[in-house]
């Protein structure tokens, strides 16, 4: 033990991708269920309607996760034996903060486009199934966070650095 290493690194980039996404997912959030509630205040019959839009800036807090468990288990850290190079943890720790970032701003960018599927579903509640569609174009980038992250930890775990 003692002083900083590659392992000390990887917990940071580990960190570092499940905050930023959580952040993210929690401000995603916070904005389309505000604005869902201004609707529902006058339309509360559309709640069925508006949940899954309102939920969707959340995954990637959810990817985030799944990427911080994978980055913990491919280094070590879920059998109880860490193990990474400097170069390693380093690696780690910019894959971490750029997938971190990725996830933080489609969460926002989603939200942005949920609010606007809110705002159609309120006006042509019929048009709901359409509306969901929107906000998930955004979410095809933050699965490609997420498979990034996934390959970047597979591919630093098994490098010879």
């Amino acid at each position: 033990m003692g002083g900083i290493n590659g392992s000390t690194f990887v917990v940071m980039g580990a960190v570092a991708a499940a905050a930023l996404g959580a952040i993210g997912s929690g401000m995603g959030i916070g904005r389309t269920t505000a604005h869902a509630g201004g609707i529902l205040s006058e339309k509360p019959e559309l709640f069925g309607k508006m949940l899954i839009i309102m939920a969707l800036p959340g995954t990637q807090g959810i990817y985030s996760l799944v990427l911080m468990f994978l980055m913990l288990q491919f280094f070590g850290f879920i059998s109880g034996n860490p193990q990474a190079s400097l170069g390693k943890g380093l690696a780690m720790l910019v894959v971490g903060i750029c997938i971190g970032l990725n996830e933080f701003k489609t969460a926002l960018d989603q939200a942005h486009a949920a609010i606007g599927s809110l705002d159609l579903v309120s006006k042509k509640p019929e048009e709901s199934g359409r509306a969901i569609l929107l906000p998930a174009l955004v979410e095809t980038y933050a699965i490609l966070g997420l498979l990034a992250g996934v390959l970047l930890t597979l591919w630093v775990s098994n490098a010879a650095f």
